[in-house]
């Protein structure tokens, strides 16, 4: 059997996302073949009952995630916010209307269809303080120690390395910052064939952590107050959660 690499996951990952920008959702719409996935724990029906004000229609439309980060992530007015993996631009068209005056919002993601997409979304929004970078979450092409707030909504558990994410979201946050995700975590017992499936993977499950993995790969990249807490279940193995964490005032990375 040949073996799955780092970069077979990525370049699988992006096609799959690429069709999604054109075609509908990935997790829980048409692209979605993974067995044992609830369709209705993914998308657009999520921000019911969540301010998601700023946001055009075709934005939410588009939403792939499994949560909704803005509404965990207590944004203020002058902050700097980095969504990971910002697909549609949802989230950062949220983000935002929260940190204005004076705040700006950057979406981070690898795929040209999704930053097509989410800069058409921007425009039609009509907001000025967005900005939307091609790039990977395991190499983010931010400064060190740059922005406020990380979000991210159901895209970490696609990355081969988390660990590595999870580091670089700690090198551009400032002392201080807040990390708020929304994300998939695993049930301890998941079985090796859904891990072993890549269709699992491009549908959120199989890349997952379990919470302990989350809760020490957060501790490893110098993040205090890990909270964890699941929302609804997305598929008979794994769970929808809000994660949250922050770095040290004093940050002193590892």
């Amino acid at each position: 059997m040949t073996e799955t690499t780092s970069a077979d996951i990525r370049e699988t990952v992006r096609r799959r996302y690429a069709e999604a920008a054109t075609a509908g959702s990935c997790c829980g719409g048409p692209l979605d073949s993974v067995g044992g996935n609830d369709a209705g724990a993914f998308g657009t029906n999520l921000y019911a009952g969540h301010d998601s004000s700023g946001a055009t229609e075709s934005a939410l439309d588009r939403s792939l995630g499994c949560g909704v980060p803005t509404a965990v992530a207590d944004l203020e007015a002058g902050d700097t916010v980095l969504d990971l993996g910002s697909g549609g631009g949802a989230d950062v068209l949220i983000s935002a209307r929260r940190v204005a005056p004076g705040g700006l919002a950057i979406g981070l993601d690898m795929t040209d269809e999704m930053l097509d997409l989410a800069r058409r979304n921007a425009e039609e929004a009509g907001v000025d303080n967005v900005e939307f970078r091609k790039g990977y979450l395991e190499d983010i092409p931010l400064p060190d120690d740059s922005v406020d707030v990380v979000i991210s909504n159901c895209v970490i558990n696609l990355a081969a390395d988390k660990h590595v994410v999870l580091a670089e979201a700690a090198r551009v946050l400032r002392p201080g910052g807040r990390f708020a995700v929304t994300d998939v975590i695993a049930d301890p017992d998941m079985d090796d064939a859904t891990r072993a499936d890549m269709n699992a993977w491009t549908g959120c499950v199989a890349g997952a952590l379990t919470r302990v993995e989350f809760a020490d790969a957060l501790t490893a990249a110098g993040f205090v107050d890990v909270d964890i807490e699941e929302t609804h279940r997305v598929h008979e193995h794994a769970g929808s959660a809000i994660v949250r964490a922050s770095l040290p005032e004093a940050q002193g990375r590892p």
